[in-house]
């Protein structure tokens, strides 16, 4: 009985939904979640993950506007603002049981605007578009491996250590061609054509990084719900101290150490792994 209940509730509100929809010409998004056990499909999307969401993608918007007009500081800031509010959404999501496939779907797009074509449109216009079609090459190249990143990312979801990401997450790479940009505009150093080349291999190097199949911790395992030991609220001040110093230079160090971090981390696995191939060879020649 109260299943017949349920599945008339659930009839009268997807009639309700198509009259609605019908009258403000838009098709509310519709998705199948599981609940107690079946599968159910429910209508409409979470607000507060989303908003996050869409606030990173307005963010990585007014960077690109900010490189075109050549205003490299305030394009940089933007990246900042997105890579925090990128990082935020998820865990809002996790906190709050509001998870969905469609709210995925939405933040690999703010992804691909905010640390694909931001980054590459700002690098581009500060220093890449001198070297012509090297630079949009070096700019597209940057692109499309943040476009495989982000796709190798959503088809692994489920089947890789959430402890690792498998090769250096895009907000990393953008906030390393960024963190470049703003330290050279800070400084006021001039952009030469060796500048203009290293530029140009800087992000290269930073797509590539996104691609290849080395280990970065994603820190992901970071309990925010449970106590902590004091020291840690002192470390994370520090921290606010020492980037409050010089940001621009503070944070470039932060994405070279961090985007060195993969490389080492896969040659010390490979190392560790076969030296224990090494040691069980010799178990079984003794």
């Amino acid at each position: 009985m109260n299943n017949e209940n349920e599945q008339e509730k659930e009839k009268d509100e997807l009639e309700q939904g198509s009259e609605l929809d019908s009258l403000i010409l838009i098709d509310d998004h519709e998705e199948e979640v599981s609940e107690g056990g079946r599968k159910v499909r429910r209508k409409g999307i979470f607000l507060l993950p989303n908003l996050l969401t869409t606030g990173a993608l307005f963010a990585g918007f007014f960077a690109v506007i900010s490189g075109m007009n050549n205003d490299f500081q305030n394009a940089c800031i933007a990246i900042l603002a997105a890579m925090f509010l990128d990082g935020l959404d998820g865990r809002v999501a996790r906190l709050t049981n509001t998870q969905s496939a469609f709210g995925a779907e939405f933040d690999s797009l703010s992804d691909m605007v905010a640390f694909g074509v931001a980054p590459a449109l700002i690098c581009f216009s500060w220093a890449l578009s001198d070297l012509g079609t090297l630079g949009w090459t070096a700019a597209f190249f940057y692109v499309a491996c943040t476009a495989l990143r982000l796709a190798r990312f959503n088809v692994q979801l489920g089947t890789v250590n959430k402890r690792f990401f498998v090769g250096l997450a895009s907000p990393a790479a953008a906030g390393l061609v960024v963190s470049m940009v703003w330290v050279c505009v800070e400084y006021n150093i001039e952009v030469t054509m060796p500048m203009s080349i290293l530029a140009a291999v800087v992000t290269m190097v930073a797509g590539l990084l996104m691609v290849l199949n080395v280990h970065y911790f994603s820190f992901k395992d970071m309990d925010f719900k449970n106590r902590v030991p004091f020291f840690v609220i002192l470390m994370v001040i520090l921290l606010f101290v020492i980037v409050s110093w010089d940001p621009p230079v503070v944070l470039f160090v932060i994405a070279i150490l961090y985007a060195l971090s993969g490389p080492v981390l896969t040659v010390y696995e490979y190392r560790k792994k076969k030296t224990k191939k090494v040691d069980v060879v010799d178990e079984v020649s003794n």
